[in-house]
């Protein structure tokens, strides 16, 4: 079977819209089997039967591809389906970087096709370069593919998965005086109240404070961990003045629905604003939607115009949705996803930011 050459993926196109949407049906009906393999594979590598079945379905999905006329998935599944011989062989064991790279590799065949049904440009993929390594690692010797894995994980998201040492769990040293602690006390209070209004969000205002304050602490602590905190706490709290069948809305919003989700980070702002001593957590949260390239909201500031906090809110915020939208999918398939959209992204956040998240990312899957 002749292979699209890598150089042309960036630009591929539908030859037949019918037969790419059956080879995209066929794909979502693979797509669950093939997780729930590739989880089994890492409890019980040596798993045989599991192999084989995740062999299988490559072939199809490579076989599908081919005969649907979708070339880029061809050069995806193929090399994939290589490696698989390889370890159905008993050559090469089946290990976690191998089960990552193959999420990641998947995953990424995803994007391309919603990118491609959405008309968006698929640089931000990196798919030569994905295509290109997983061929050579095809080709490498045995006691070589680990870390050939975890080096082309990093080369296709920026994120290097293990093989280095764990960086120690950052407590926040809060100097925060008598006053700014029960402030920040309350502001918890309604974290939690957001929280609580659907079971999805459970532990998430939590898991958001730990982010962006170890990320915060990885960058040597540039902004004031306090004002972080309650930025933290308070940036969605704008979101309780909004009908909740708006924001818990999973299809498109409508224009008026959308404007009034775009209010929520100056509301939240403005109870910042009136309280004394919080004049900088009011500017992060102001400011967590705004992007580098201008094309956030609510002011369109352009990086420079940006404060340090907002900038560590908005990844650490759009990691936490990636990881909730995806959740179904299992915990490593949605930590996966959310490690290469940030990553992938880098027109939405700061360049400076994305090093210090990726250590704090790394330190979370090896402890």
């Amino acid at each position: 079977m002749s292979l699209p050459n890598p150089a042309a993926i960036l630009s591929p196109r539908i030859v037949d819209p019918e037969s790419f949407r059956e080879f995209v049906a066929a794909l979502e009906d693979l797509t669950p089997a093939i997780e729930q393999d590739i989880a089994q594979l890492r409890n019980s590598p040596g798993d045989a039967a599991a192999i084989a079945r995740l062999f299988r379905a490559l072939h199809t999905i490579k076989g599908d591809a081919a005969m649907c006329k979708v070339d880029f998935a061809v050069a995806i599944a193929h090399p994939l389906e290589s490696l698989l011989a390889r370890c159905r062989s008993g050559e090469i064991p089946f290990s976690d970087r191998l089960a990552d790279l193959m999420l990641l590799t998947l995953d990424r065949l995803e994007l391309t096709i919603e990118a491609l049904a959405e008309g968006r440009k698929l640089d931000a993929l990196n798919l030569p370069r994905l295509i290109g390594g997983l061929e050579n690692l095809g080709n490498a010797p045995a006691g070589d593919i680990t870390a050939r894995a975890a080096a082309l994980i990093e080369a296709v998201t920026g994120h290097r998965p293990g093989g280095e040492p764990a960086m120690a769990l950052h407590q926040a040293s809060l100097s925060a005086s008598a006053a700014q602690a029960a402030d920040l006390a309350f502001f918890a209070s309604l974290a939690q109240r957001l929280d609580g209004i659907s079971p999805q969000f459970a532990g998430r205002n939590e898991r958001l404070l730990q982010l962006a304050l170890d990320t915060n602490a990885a960058a040597g602590t540039p902004v004031d961990p306090v004002q972080l905190t309650a930025a933290v706490h308070m940036h969605d709290i704008g979101m309780l003045f909004v009908p909740e069948a708006i924001w818990l809305k999973t299809g498109r919003l409508s224009e008026s629905e959308r404007l009034l989700v775009r209010d929520h980070p100056a509301l939240a702002a403005g109870l910042l604003e009136r309280m004394p001593g919080w004049a900088a957590a009011a500017e992060m949260v102001c400011q967590h939607h705004e992007k580098p390239d201008g094309r956030g909201y609510p002011a369109g500031l352009t990086a420079a115009a940006i404060c340090p906090g907002a900038k560590i809110l908005a990844i650490v915020d759009a990691f936490e949705a990636v990881m909730l939208r995806h959740a179904q999918r299992g915990e490593q398939r949605s930590l996966i996803r959310a490690i290469a959209e940030i990553n992938a992204c880098d027109d939405q956040f700061a360049a400076e930011w994305i090093g210090p998240f990726n250590a704090v990312i790394r330190r979370m899957v090896e402890s």
